[in-house]
């Protein structure tokens, strides 16, 4: 049976969602799949990972999205020289007109909707670890005092997979806190072309806000609010399971090359992910395909690959397609 209020609130994400979908492909060829998947984390509460070689337009894509976003941006700049205080902000001494001195907290970078975290593993673990408890708990410690962060909070972190020196790779326990890793390929001729046409002129394309804080809230209370049924949950769990070697779930590949599987934040990811597919897919409940459309993005990271998956450079999207082929729909 139909339902008028849910097909009104379905038109009306799906009609946000490509207003500013259309914006940042104004200046983003291609990528369009991608470009989906930093809204979906956007609309999920959730941060992002883009890996890619240098120069396919990661930096870009995320200016952009602040750009087409009504939002305060902050970009990072990681080096191995960089502080947890340079992200956090610190206290500082300062005097009143009566010469009193105080303690004045400055805030830092981190103090923005939108952030860019740029190459996040040329930094020391220590100087990524000031990222945890902002993108976990929304809030920032500085000393006794905790302070909120002003919503909505997102992460956008870039990787280069090339550079190895000088790089530091992400703890599992922070990789966890990602909603999702994407990655970026090199584009078609088609597309190189475009890329020239738009960027070796005069003119550039100019995006127009489109959402602000407000916007994305609302359409947030719409995506969590997309009824899942108990068997698309139980799918989306044993998904999950089979990829813990030591779970009667296991598949064939997990128990040869995965030291851990996903953690249940994965679970988590699949479920509010799937949420929002469904949405755009026009679909009144999650089902098993929009599931399916992000298990790669949301557990690739969340898997770790034993000395034997390490030594056969295993890529981990290979045993998580193998897994999406085994499990059923229904038990």
């Amino acid at each position: 049976m139909a339902n008028p209020v849910l097909d009104r609130q379905m038109d009306s994400f799906q009609t946000e969602f490509r207003r500013v979908h259309a914006e940042i492909s104004k200046v983003i060829v291609g990528y369009s799949d991608v470009i989906d998947d930093v809204l979906m984390t956007v609309l999920a509460k959730g941060h992002v990972i883009l890996e890619g070689v240098p120069g396919l337009g990661k930096t870009k894509l995320i200016q952009t999205l602040a750009d087409a976003l009504h939002l305060n941006f902050s970009r990072i700049q990681f080096t191995p020289d960089l502080m947890p205080a340079d992200i956090l902000g610190t206290n500082v001494v300062q005097e009143n007109e009566q010469g009193d001195k105080f303690l004045d907290f400055q805030p830092g970078p981190i103090f923005a909707n939108i952030i860019l975290a740029d190459e996040i593993n040329r930094a020391t673990p220590k100087t990524q670890s000031a990222l945890l408890e902002a993108m976990q708990e929304k809030t920032v410690t500085v000393g006794k005092q905790t302070y909120k962060l002003e919503q909505p909070f997102v992460v956008l972190a870039t990787l280069n997979p090339l550079e190895l020196e000088a790089t530091y790779p992400l703890p599992e326990a922070q990789l966890d806190r990602f909603f999702l890793k994407l990655r970026m390929d090199f584009p078609d001729a088609d597309d190189i072309h475009s890329i020239l046409d738009r960027t070796t002129y005069l003119d550039e394309p100019v995006v127009e806000r489109v959402w602000n804080a407000d916007k994305i809230i609302a359409l947030r209370e719409t995506a969590l609010a997309v009824p899942i049924s108990t068997a698309v949950q139980d799918y989306a769990i044993r998904i999950v399971m089979s990829t813990q070697p030591t779970t009667p779930f296991a598949h064939a590949l997990t128990k040869k090359y995965l030291r851990y599987g996903s953690s249940p934040r994965g679970a988590q990811s699949l479920i509010v992910g799937g949420k929002v597919r469904s949405l755009l897919k026009g679909h009144s409940e999650v089902l098993p395909e929009d599931i399916r459309d992000i298990v790669l993005p949301a557990l690739r990271h969340r898997v770790i690959l034993n000395f034997e998956g390490e030594a056969e450079r295993i890529d981990t999207d290979v045993i998580l397609k193998a897994i999406v082929e085994s499990v059923a729909e229904k038990v």
